[in-house]
């Protein structure tokens, strides 16, 4: 079967700072991919540029068949298909949860507004948020605010779910309460990748662990790779209790 997301040979630079040097991998349809490395690996601009929020320099990305280097993308269509959730929430504070979710159902897949109603109060029930549909963002924590995130994002119903680092934010009660969403939709099928510093998660939900290491990546494996990694880079990583 075709791999649902491809990299091959994708070079980023950012002016005179590369970033990504070179970095292939590709993904099957339903598996959960977790992006391991330092700050400053490539790994979050790699997951930006499978939904083409960077434009990469060199190299072909595809996802759902779609061509994402191709200068006549159709976005639109792309962002259809690929959810994206960040660490940063961005939701609208002037708006309810449900508003929120409301928005692109309605605007962008055009929903009439008694189907999207429907649409936005199962996304809820799926992260566990169905009662808050008539509150505010302020009136959330943190992570019931990530949740929402995640719920507008799934209420596209997209092929592919995008993770940066969703948790970075949270403590570690908030954190659990979102990785369990997370592992949720994993174990529903959900094709995911996800950009983390949650080793115990990725190593217990990953089909594959990716570790990137200055820009290009650097050992791929399942999740027994963190107990014994191959290389002297991916020890250190580790040692460092990152």
């Amino acid at each position: 079967m075709s791999p649902i997301v491809k990299l091959d040979q994708v070079y980023k630079s950012f002016g005179s700072n590369q970033v990504l040097k070179g970095v292939s991998f590709e993904v099957a349809k339903g598996e959960m991919i977790a992006i391991i490395g330092a700050s400053g690996s490539g790994k979050s601009t790699a997951l930006r540029c499978i939904d083409r929020l960077e434009v990469i320099d060199q190299g072909s990305i595809e996802v759902c068949g779609i061509r994402v280097d191709s200068p006549t993308v159709n976005l639109k269509q792309l962002r259809l298909e690929v959810g994206i959730v960040f660490q940063s929430y961005n939701l609208f504070p002037h708006l309810t949860v449900e508003e929120n979710i409301l928005l692109a159902l309605r605007h962008v897949k055009k929903l009439p507004r008694a189907e999207a109603h429907a649409v936005a109060l199962r996304v809820l029930a799926q992260v566990g948020l169905q009662e808050k549909a008539g509150a505010y963002p302020e009136q959330l924590s943190g992570g019931q605010q990530q949740r929402v995130a995640i719920a507008r994002s799934l209420a596209m119903s997209p092929k592919v779910m995008l993770f940066d680092e969703v948790t970075s934010a949270l403590d570690p009660q908030l954190t659990g309460e979102v990785l369990r969403v997370m592992e949720d939709l994993a174990a529903g099928g959900m094709t995911m990748l996800l950009v983390t510093h949650e080793m115990a998660f990725a190593k217990r939900v990953a089909d594959r662990i990716i570790y990137m290491h200055h820009g290009k990546v650097w050992e791929v494996g399942a999740g027994e790779m963190l107990d014994a990694p191959k290389t002297p880079e991916l020890k250190a990583f580790l040692d460092n209790g990152l």
